[in-house]
């Protein structure tokens, strides 16, 4: 018996600190189900290893972004980001991704989607997943798209060239408001808890409400089983409550065990995904986290280190945002004026990089181009 392989243009990129495959939408079928049995396909899953193909083995080197011109006013292109999973035929799309998100721009930009400027062109997104907006502002002398460059993320090894990010209207995209349960504490399962929606739907909690210290490693809090248990006992609550249903099956919310920060930040992080323990934390799980620090009273804001309590006030404060690898700044503004807080501002600092340009081949049984 003989298979004959489809090859698909694609490019990989490494996006914030996550990596993945980028797609023109017309080279992908507009069927889902044939789509998602295609990058199942190109993946390599279901396989922890995804040996069989170009998933890395872990959901953040598992990821796909499907990328367009858009139709719609202001607005460049349309990004669908698609979690892969290595360990079941599963492909996602029940949130969005701030570091697949970093390398949007630059690939539409070498996909011809957009004109580039001469020094820096900013580069307008519409977020499919959450029905919201993104600027992403892209180093492009000459014309030509810069990946150079002095700008450092922990988590990603060297330099490069910086990507700023504004999100637009992101607030409640996945859950319907900032703060969907409409209070800053809730307590679920008899722990306090703040659920919060800036961009990523995200529960925070102390950890020291489950006897830990929240410094340890990914490797010894994916090993804690009762702990595990218990954070998604909780989980299953908090997604009822923050009106996104019957979360079992879904990758939000996320769980954000907090400690004060070590490192000069406002706070330190271990954040499920929702049951691998992420080894940064997501983009726009970093927005939520630096938002409930703005928020007066919230678990958040009560874990933070006092001594950089003054980064907690104001507008346009840079939040500092711990995780296992390092350092996460977020530069926030939040308007408390009113009954509710208001975000103004949600912005940050990503870097990408271009790894390969070429075709994915995948067995012709798998996927049919029709």
């Amino acid at each position: 018996m003989t298979s004959t392989q489809v090859a698909v243009p694609c490019t990989v990129m490494r996006g914030g600190t996550s990596k993945g495959l980028y797609f023109l939408a017309e080279d992908l079928p507009d069927e889902r189900g044939a789509r998602d049995a295609f990058l199942l396909a190109a993946m390599g899953s279901p396989d922890t290893r995804e040996i069989d193909g170009m998933g890395g083995g872990h959901p953040l080197t598992s990821k796909v972004a499907v990328v367009s011109r858009s139709t719609r006013p202001g607005i460049d292109v349309d990004y669908l980001f698609l979690q892969v999973w290595p360990d079941r035929a599963e492909v996602s799309d029940q949130q969005n991704c701030g570091n697949i998100l970093a390398g949007v721009g630059p690939f539409a930009l070498e996909q011809g989607l957009l004109p580039a400027a001469d020094a820096v062109t900013p580069v307008s997104i519409y977020m499919v997943n959450t029905d919201s907006k993104a600027t992403a502002f892209v180093e492009t002398p000459g014309g030509v798209v810069n990946y150079a460059g002095s700008a450092r993320i922990d988590g990603v090894p060297g330099t490069h060239a910086p990507i700023t990010i504004n999100f637009e209207d992101v607030a409640g995209s996945s859950c319907g408001s900032l703060l969907p349960t409409g209070n800053v504490i809730d307590v679920v399962n008899g722990v306090e808890v703040t659920c919060i929606d800036n961009g990523m739907p995200v529960v925070c909690l102390r950890a020291s409400d489950f006897g830990i210290t929240g410094y340890e490693s990914p490797t010894e809090l994916e090993a804690a089983t009762a702990l595990k248990d218990r954070l998604e006992e909780i989980r299953l609550r908090a997604g009822r409550l923050m009106n996104l249903g019957d979360v079992t099956s879904k990758t939000v919310p996320k769980m954000s065990l907090l400690a004060p920060a070590k490192g000069g930040g406002f706070v330190s992080t271990r954040t499920f995904i929702p049951h691998r323990v992420h080894e940064s934390i997501g983009v726009l799980g970093a927005v939520s986290v630096a938002t409930a620090c703005m928020l007066e009273g919230s678990v958040a804001a009560q874990t933070g280190d006092p001594a950089a309590e003054h980064s907690n006030s104001g507008a346009g404060v840079e939040i500092g945002v711990e995780h296992p690898t390092g350092f996460f700044t977020v530069q926030m503004e939040v308007d408390q004026s009113g009954g509710q807080p208001v975000v103004t501002k949600s912005a940050l600092l990503r870097t990408a990089r271009m790894l390969m340009s070429g075709s994915v081949f995948v067995p012709q049984e798998t996927w049919e181009i029709a």
